[in-house]
């Protein structure tokens, strides 16, 4: 576990997870398939969220990807999910990636879990700079950028390209650790 409040537990993804992550994916897949489909497409079945789990356990390991889960602290069902990812060490910089299931949407159990994610991460990693890179529509998204302590940058041109779309430009958060 790498933080427990009186809502939330972080912890890292393990393999008891499986069924919980793939029917929070599964069933919010119309929310999440424009930014994310890469995880939902590696989630379809129970048996694919396995090897998924699998696979991002030993990119911890590695220290190339860091798949946190958020969970409910009354019944420990997984709520959301934190990704950092796009790690480089020379830089000592990382990039979230993020999302909650619909019904728990608007609480600020994501905001929660970034400020929680970040001090983990400039803590125990020792990561100077954390990035989130939002569609300007993404409301929620920034809103979490926003009050989770990041700074807009700039906006990244012809940044992500969602499924069956053109590249779209992206805004760039910046969370810096100065020392």
């Amino acid at each position: 576990m790498i933080y427990s409040s009186e809502h939330i537990i972080i912890t890292h993804l393990q393999p008891e997870d499986a069924l919980q992550l793939n029917k929070l994916l599964v069933s919010n897949t119309e929310r999440f398939i424009r930014y994310l489909p890469h995880t939902l497409a590696a989630n379809r079945t129970l048996q694919s969220t396995q090897a998924y789990i699998d696979r991002k356990i030993e990119m911890a390991q590695n220290k190339t990807e860091f798949v946190f889960a958020i969970k409910n602290s009354r019944d420990k069902q997984i709520m959301g999910l934190v990704i950092l990812k796009n790690l480089d060490w020379e830089l000592k910089q990382g990039e979230y990636a993020y999302c909650i299931g619909k019904q728990y949407k608007g609480n600020g159990i994501m905001i929660e879990a970034i400020k929680a994610t970040s001090t983990f991460a400039r803590e125990e990693l020792k990561l100077q700079t954390l990035q989130i890179i939002s569609h300007k529509t993404n409301a929620s998204s920034i809103k979490v950028a926003m009050h989770s302590g990041f700074e807009w940058k700039k906006t990244l041109v012809n940044e992500f390209t969602p499924l069956n779309e053109a590249p779209v430009n992206m805004e760039l958060y910046e969370l810096r650790n100065e020392k």
